[in-house]
């Protein structure tokens, strides 16, 4: 049987999902450690014993948490791992995914509306007491061909929420798009059978995928291998009316052929929530390019309402499975693992 979990926890509180953890994990301990504190400044003797992490980003001292087993992340990433040989100390990852699902997917459906719409320039006007009735603002969405990069637990609300609009689904994803067994996901969302997609794509089909697009929207990790997935060669092959929407990571996109793409209009704009630099510094250029919009990072925000109670939530059932040696939600393959290992 196992001995009871010895558990730090470093995302803020959520008292109904603590109550549920302290019920699992009776007769081992909970340590609460400040979210705000740097990774180097985490309380060393709370921490070094703990068998269980629930955090955001690991303490500095990770390889001295010798007797640690699981960490549970609370992002749907896990870049903040680069480098740690998670999979040589046996140390098991899960992450968040599906907590951020609905929020990120809706801030899609509404940079698809700006555009569609040019509801930027209706709102210019009627700063400007302009009365214009161009049909730029009469464009209609439903019917448009959207493309999905990364068909994992956000492309696929992003999916199912583009079905329920009318919007015609590709998908693509780095191995052929089916079910995924053991993912985390509000009741109700997602497409966990992947079935929803008009058409499915993998990554070296390219070619096939992006000249036909109307909205290409971006929703996977960032690993080594899809650091600047779409670069000058992807984003000629767009349609000159085809617009990206990146809410998941900068380097995703190459930044010079980007830039490049939004000045020469090799592709009519581009929304942007993930960027290159944090902040995005004022005198970058794309803050005045008329054919973009810039969010900052708040797609799927952890200040959403709804997000610590589904990261609580999850941690508390991924708790029970592991307390019963069940399989984990959203557990990193060893794969994955191996990529963030390599730094």
């Amino acid at each position: 049987m196992m001995k009871p979990p010895q558990i730090v926890v470093s995302v803020p509180p959520w008292p109904e999902g603590e109550r549920k953890v302290r019920e699992l994990a009776a007769g081992g301990t909970i340590q609460l450690v400040d979210p705000a504190l740097a990774p180097d400044a985490w309380p060393i003797d709370l921490i070094l014993a703990g068998t269980v992490l629930l955090c955001e980003v690991p303490p500095a001292i990770l390889s001295d948490m010798t007797s640690l087993e699981w960490i549970q992340l609370g992002s749907a990433g896990y870049e903040q791992l680069r480098g740690l040989p998670l999979r040589t100390w046996g140390v098991r990852v899960t992450t968040a995914s599906g907590a951020n699902d609905v929020p990120i997917a809706e801030w899609c459906f509404t940079m698809m509306v700006m555009f569609e719409r040019d509801l930027r320039r209706l709102l210019e006007n009627q700063r400007a007491r302009l009365w214009d009735r161009s049909a730029r603002f009469q464009s209609e969405l439903r019917g448009r061909r959207v493309g999905v990069i990364g068909y994992g637990n956000i492309g696929r609300e992003v999916g199912r929420v583009c079905r329920c609009l009318g919007l015609e689904l590709w998908a693509m994803d780095c191995a052929p798009i089916g079910p995924r067994p053991d993912r985390y996901a509000p009741p109700g969302t997602g497409d966990p059978e992947g079935v929803l997609p008009h058409r499915k794509f993998v990554t070296e089909q390219m070619a096939d995928f992006l000249p036909y697009l109307d909205y290409l929207i971006l929703t996977m990790p960032l690993t080594l291998s899809t650091r600047g997935i779409i670069g000058e060669r992807e984003l000629r092959m767009l349609k000159p009316s085809a617009v990206l929407l990146n809410p998941a990571r900068g380097p995703l996109v190459d930044e010079a052929a980007l830039l490049a793409a939004l000045r020469e209009g090799w592709i009519a704009g581009a929304a942007l929530d993930a960027h290159y630099q944090y902040p995005l510094p004022p005198e970058h250029p794309l803050w005045g390019m008329p054919n973009v919009i810039l969010t900052p990072h708040i797609s799927g925000s952890s200040a959403g309402r709804e997000f610590l109670p589904r990261v609580w939530e999850l941690f508390a059932e991924n708790l029970a499975r592991y307390l019963a040696g069940r399989p984990l939600l959203n557990e990193l393959s060893a794969a994955e693992l191996d990529s963030v290992g390599a730094d």
